[in-house]
């Protein structure tokens, strides 16, 4: 079974991890451009991902986030855009020309946060894009919220419409990650359980054929006890965890439920700490749930970090679909 891949970095990744993460992706989506209200975009520095995806066959994604000049998600810059028919233009034809001269394969909208009476003029600017770049032979992707339910409350989910983004996107980016976060307590960061219920939503509003599964590339390391408003969790890499328990001799185990591997140790502090992160096992389970549900493919947030089993594993089970044009997805 033949897949696509999709994988997000920042333009400071490592130079040995962006060569040898590159042959396995079908798409590389480059994090991230910021907007301004009047629809410009703020510029990213992406040379190097554009030429490593270019020479693998991958096709390069401009991401762009609804985040101001600081590097923040802004709500109130994104409703201003796309009320204003003028800038929703404008930055339709900013992200076109920056398609053409950088050689890119088209448009990944990651716009999080968004007011909830938004959610519909998100979608239509979504359509109004697509329409444009597949007339050029370019793709349009967007990232939505885990969601379970058409109206699920919640800033983060209020302002994605399943249903609406069916026919707006060509590919449905579901960020399946971050139940377990770092301001959050201990637990699975993708838990297949709930990933399930993310997905057995998805499909009834979306063609799974559009719908890349969301898959964290790595772990945290909670300190305890967890405070809420005050603890947060270490980022740390699948392979640095699994280091991590050998160096304080920790015993590995693997949640059922989750499908997910943890464990907890004590630090030189005398302070306990919890550790969840993903393995082989973990990322199989993932995998398998492309096949079950018949989706396109997986997106994985996020690649910074060479994590050489998941390749394994992934290989093990799918082909990775090279794209010889973007206009291959629609």
């Amino acid at each position: 079974m033949e897949i696509l891949v999709n994988g997000y970095m920042y333009p400071f990744v490592a130079e040995d991890v962006l060569l040898a993460t590159t042959p396995h992706l079908s798409m590389l989506s480059m994090f991230t451009y910021g907007i301004t209200s009047e629809g410009d975009l703020i510029q990213l520095d992406d040379e190097n991902l554009i030429r490593a995806a270019r020479a693998d066959g991958v096709q390069p994604l401009m991401v762009i986030a609804a985040m101001n000049e600081q590097g923040t998600f802004d709500s109130q810059i994104a409703s201003d855009m796309l009320n204003n028919p003028q800038a929703r233009e404008r930055l339709i034809e900013n992200i076109l020309s920056n398609i053409q001269t950088k050689g890119l394969g088209g448009v990944d909208f990651d716009f999080e946060f968004l007011f909830p009476q938004d959610r519909e003029a998100y979608a239509s600017f979504v359509d109004q894009t697509r329409q444009r770049l597949n007339a050029q032979g370019y793709m349009v992707a967007v990232a939505l919220a885990p969601k379970t339910s058409a109206d699920q409350p919640g800033l983060l989910y209020e302002g994605h419409d399943y249903a609406l983004m069916s026919q707006a996107t060509n590919l449905a980016l579901i960020m399946t990650y971050e139940w377990g976060y770092r301001f959050g307590p201990p637990m699975a960061v993708a838990p297949v359980n709930l990933v399930r219920g993310v997905l057995d939503f998805a499909v009834t509003q979306i063609p799974p054929s559009k719908i890349l599964m969301g898959i964290p590339n790595y772990g945290y390391d909670w300190t305890l006890p967890f405070v809420q408003g005050q603890s947060m969790a270490e980022n740390i890499s699948n392979t640095e965890a699994v280091e991590r328990a050998a160096r304080v001799g920790a015993q590995i185990q693997y949640d059922q439920l989750a499908e997910t591997p943890f464990y907890r140790y004590i630090d030189d502090l005398g302070r306990e700490h919890e550790v969840w992160f993903e393995n082989e096992a973990s990322i199989r389970a993932k995998l398998n749930l492309v096949a079950e549900y018949g989706l396109a493919g997986v997106s994985y947030w996020n690649l910074m970090n060479y994590f050489p089993e998941n390749w394994e594993v992934l290989h093990s089970m799918y082909e990775v679909r090279k794209l010889s044009s973007p206009s291959e997805v629609f």
